[in-house]
């Protein structure tokens, strides 16, 4: 793998990170939320 495929490959992958993190980080904003509103009732 040459230097500039590989640093194509971190981007890649950093960036494919960034979107599970964030769609997990979602999910639990969105868990905790529901789990407060259904408590107040």
């Amino acid at each position: 793998m040459t230097p500039d495929e590989e640093t194509e490959f971190k981007r890649r992958q950093k960036s494919r990170n960034l979107v599970v993190g964030g769609t997990l980080l979602f999910f639990a904003v969105l868990f905790y939320a529901i789990t407060v509103v259904r408590m107040s009732d």
